[in-house]
C-alpha cells in the first residue's frame, strides 16, 4: 500500500477538465480518492461551457480503475460553488479534500484594460475559490479534518499584460492566510500552489498538452506539479497558509518576508529621516517571516515595548 494513500478520501478539484487541474484529478485517484472532476468547460478567456472535458477525464480516470464523477457547475457563482461541493456529498457522502484550480486568462494591462476584465477574473480565480472553500467548511468542522489547496501563481510577481490576473491571483494569498486561522481549531489546513507548466494558459499546445515540449523550450508537463498539491491535500501535511511552486522537476517554498527596516527614537520622524534611512530600511539581512497579521504587528512594534 502507498505511503501517501488517499483511500476513503474525497477530493473535488476544480477546472479539472485540461491540464494542471486534470493531473491534479488523476493523481489523486490513482491514490485511492474518489474525486469530483469539476469544470465549465469553457474557453481559456472564459467563455463558453462544455461538459466533455471533465467527462473525458472521468472516463480516463474509471478506465485506470479510479472512481470520478463529472461537474460542470460554474465556480464563480454561490449557487455553483454550493453545488459541486453538493456532488461530492451526493455521489460519495462526504468531502475532504478541496483543490481549486479552476482560473481564466484576459491578456490586458495599463491603461487598456477594464473593469469587466477585472471584475471577471476576481469572480473565477478569487470569489471561485471562496465559495467552494465556504461551501465546503461546515463539513470539514463538523468531522474535524479538511484539506484545501488553492491556485496562486508566480503571475502575481506581475507582466505589464497580465494585471487582474496578477491581482486575482495575489488575492488568493490573503484568503488563504486568513482561512489558515479559522481552520487551526478543526483539524483544516488551507495552503496554496503556484504551478509552472506550459498549459494552453501558459502558452502551450491547446490541443495537447502532455506533448513534448519545442526545441529549446523547458519541458514543463502538468503532470509535475501534481505530487506536491497531493501531498498539501494529504492527511500528513504538516503545514497550513503556506505557498509552493512546482514544475518541471523543481519544488520551493514561495513566502511573504519584512526586513527589519530602521526604527526612528528620535522625536517624530520627517522625509528626509525616511531618505537618509533608505538603505536601511530596504536591508535584506535579518528578514522575517511573519507567521499571521499579529505576529508581524508583535515583531514590528517590539521597539515599544
Amino acid at each position: 500500500m502507498s505511503e501517501f494513500s488517499f483511500d476513503g478520501r474525497v477530493a473535488v478539484v476544480t477546472g479539472a477538465g485540461r491540464g494542471i487541474g486534470r493531473a491534479h484529478a488523476r493523481l489523486l485517484a490513482e491514490r485511492g480518492a474518489k474525486v469530483v472532476v469539476n469544470d465549465l468547460g469553457g474557453s481559456m478567456e472564459g467563455e463558453g461551457a462544455d461538459t466533455g472535458p471533465a467527462q473525458k477525464v472521468v472516463e480516463e480516470i474509471r478506465a485506470a480503475g479510479g472512481t470520478a464523477v463529472a461537474d460542470t457547475h460554474d465556480v464563480s457563482t454561490q449557487e455553483g460553488g454550493e453545488a459541486i461541493i453538493g456532488s461530492a456529498l451526493e455521489n460519495f457522502g462526504r468531502i475532504d479534500v478541496v483543490v481549486n484550480n479552476a482560473g481564466i486568462i484576459r491578456w490586458a494591462g495599463l491603461p487598456e484594460v477594464d473593469a469587466e476584465n477585472l471584475e471577471r477574473h476576481l469572480a473565477v480565480h478569487l470569489i471561485g475559490s471562496f465559495n467552494t472553500m465556504r461551501a465546503a467548511w461546515p463539513h470539514f468542522v463538523e468531522q474535524s479534518y479538511g484539506r484545501v489547496v488553492l491556485t496562486t501563481s508566480s503571475g502575481m510577481f506581475g507582466l505589464d499584460n497580465n494585471l487582474s490576473y496578477a491581482a486575482a491571483k495575489a488575492g488568493t494569498v490573503g484568503l488563504a492566510r486568513s482561512a489558515k486561522l479559522a481552520g487551526e481549531p478543526h483539524g483544516i489546513k488551507v495552503n496554496l500552489i503556484a504551478p509552472a507548466a506550459m498549459t494552453r494558459m501558459g502558452g502551450g499546445s491547446a490541443e495537447d498538452e502532455d506533448a513534448p515540449s519545442a526545441p529549446g523550450m523547458p519541458y514543463m508537463p502538468s503532470d509535475a506539479v501534481a505530487p506536491m498539491v497531493a501531498y498539501l491535500a494529504h492527511e500528513s501535511c504538516p503545514v497550513s497558509g503556506e505557498i509552493y511552486t512546482a514544475g518541471a522537476g523543481r519544488f520551493a517554498r514561495l513566502f511573504l518576508a519584512s526586513t527589519e527596516g530602521y526604527v526612528h527614537e528620535d522625536g517624530p520622524a520627517t522625509v528626509e529621516d525616511v531618505a537618509r534611512n533608505w538603505d536601511a530600511i530596504n536591508d535584506e539581512k535579518g528578514y522575517y517571516v511573519p507567521s499571521d497579521l499579529m505576529a508581524w504587528s508583535g515583531s514590528f512594534l517590539k521597539h515599544q515595548f
